[in-house]
């Protein structure tokens, strides 16, 4: 049996991190779609995208992100995800018009689903050594989701 990671806490604590955003950006529109709608000009048939882009995204890729987790790594999968999810936010919240804010959305969609699979491998292989911790890194990466689902509603709001 390998030794485990001394650092597998610390791993932990970013790959809860990376829950608590993934399901926060599915919460943090519903409060600032008004002033989305407002800012960018969509009409009210068109307002539903700024939440769909990024939930059809992530929902759409999410088992391709699982494949592809397998296929090349947990932790570069994980890393890509990081690396694009910010990408979206930033695209977003800048966004001067309504497409440029569908795109970012779409592109946060991506990241979540290159991250959500990887991270449940990413958790089986720091604890899966030892069953009592993996229930308690389970316990903390399953609190973070509903911890960014509530952020999520406050921020939004901001």
């Amino acid at each position: 049996m390998p030794t485990p990671s001394p650092r597998r806490w610390a791993a932990l604590t970013l790959i809860a991190t990376a829950q608590f955003i993934v399901i926060m950006d599915t919460s943090i529109i519903g409060v600032a779609l008004p002033h989305i709608q407002e800012d960018l000009g969509f009409s009210q048939e068109n307002l539903s995208w700024v939440f769909n882009a990024y939930v059809v995204a992530f929902g759409g890729l999410l088992l391709l992100g699982g494949r592809l987790s397998d296929l090349f790594g947990a932790r570069r999968l994980f890393a890509a995800g990081w690396l694009i999810l910010p990408a979206g936010s930033l695209l977003a919240g800048i966004a001067p018009e309504a497409w440029i804010e569908l795109t970012g959305r779409a592109i946060q969609g991506v990241g979540a689903a290159l991250i959500a699979p990887s991270a449940l491998t990413l958790l089986m292989m720091l604890f899966g050594h030892d069953p009592k911790e993996l229930t308690k890194a389970l316990a903390l990466y399953g609190a973070a989701a509903p911890a960014g689902g509530t952020a999520g509603v406050f921020l939004g709001g901001l």
